[in-house]
């Protein structure tokens, strides 16, 4: 195991990684090279692969082991990655994280599981998670109920932190964006309960108003991340309203490819143009743009490139 590990003081950017694939449907292990270059170059802080915007549900076992594996490869020690091992078995998510870890990872991102209705369900299912992983591989806890359909609520999560101390990362991603991240940041912040490092997502599109709130970084797939680690640099320099200046810019091209269920088509056109993948395919069934999109796409790419500019 690596010795990086995310842990309660985990702060940065954390982008979440497209999987390329080719035209015919595998996996591009030559885009991944140069993925991992271009969030090398962006100067992220670290790498999630393997998560919902990562296709991870439309890989085989087999090729989720080489997926991560070339990432590993690739990142070389240069980055901590945190691999998303979410699975309908208690098993399945135990064989992954270890096998991940195995592999030099920095711990794993677990969702609960689809079908969960009430609290006293989803704390045991975690308690049976956990007990299935260990204390030894830390865990990032995915709250993203508009995906699962579960809803965990601020005071459950909480006790599996008291509960779990290998649990050290929340992303969170419920609604409304802001009151449960306030409400867990304060809990936090009190002597009376551990603190954890809370990374932000839904395509980054509160991002700001989530720093003031007390977040430590983001986790998302949005195809600029250079933009979300100045803006994030910002913030940490005390220039929140300059860090607010610069999102700002981007919120027309962060808006378009914030639609769901289709805008992994878009972050991959975006990707493929900046020369981070070859190819824009999503695996199949998967979304796919038209004429109209690519026109809409790259008008908001040249406003941008303008304002930059200016």
């Amino acid at each position: 195991m690596v010795s990086n590990l995310i842990n309660e003081a985990t702060r940065g950017v954390y982008p979440i990684a497209a999987t390329p694939f080719a035209e015919d449907g595998s996996v591009d292990f030559d885009s991944i090279d140069s993925l991992v270059e271009f969030y090398v170059e962006c100067g992220v802080h670290g790498l999630t692969i393997l998560g919902m915007m990562g296709e991870a549900h439309k890989l085989s076992d087999a090729e989720s082991l080489a997926t991560i594996d070339r990432f590993m490869r690739r990142v070389d020690g240069r980055l901590p990655v945190v691999v998303g091992v979410s699975n309908p078995s208690v098993p399945g998510v135990a064989d992954l994280s270890k096998a991940s870890m195995d592999k030099g990872c920095a711990g794993v991102m677990i969702t609960p599981a689809t079908g969960l209705k009430t609290e006293t369900q989803i704390f045991g299912y975690f308690e049976s998670v956990f007990s299935a992983l260990g204390p030894d591989i830390p865990v990032c806890f995915q709250d993203y109920p508009t995906s699962t359909g579960v809803y965990v609520s601020a005071e459950t999560f909480l006790a599996l932190v008291e509960a779990h101390p290998s649990l050290v990362m929340l992303k969170h991603e419920d609604f409304p964006a802001l009151r449960k991240l306030t409400t867990i940041r304060r809990r936090g912040d009190s002597p009376a309960q551990r603190r954890i490092s809370i990374f932000v997502a839904n395509a980054g599109l509160y991002y700001p108003l989530e720093m003031r709130r007390g977040a430590d970084g983001v986790m998302t797939g949005f195809a600029f991340p250079d933009m979300l680690v100045e803006t994030y640099d910002l913030f940490m320099q005390g220039e929140a309203d300059a860090a607010e200046d610069l999102y700002d810019l981007y919120l027309p091209l962060l808006r378009y490819e914030y639609q769901t269920g289709f805008g992994l088509a878009i972050r991959k056109e975006i990707l493929h143009r900046r020369g981070a993948i070859k190819c824009v395919a999503t695996r199949q069934p998967g979304p796919a743009m038209n004429a109209d999109e690519h026109a809409e796409l790259t008008m908001l790419m040249d406003r941008l490139q303008r304002k930059l500019g200016d």
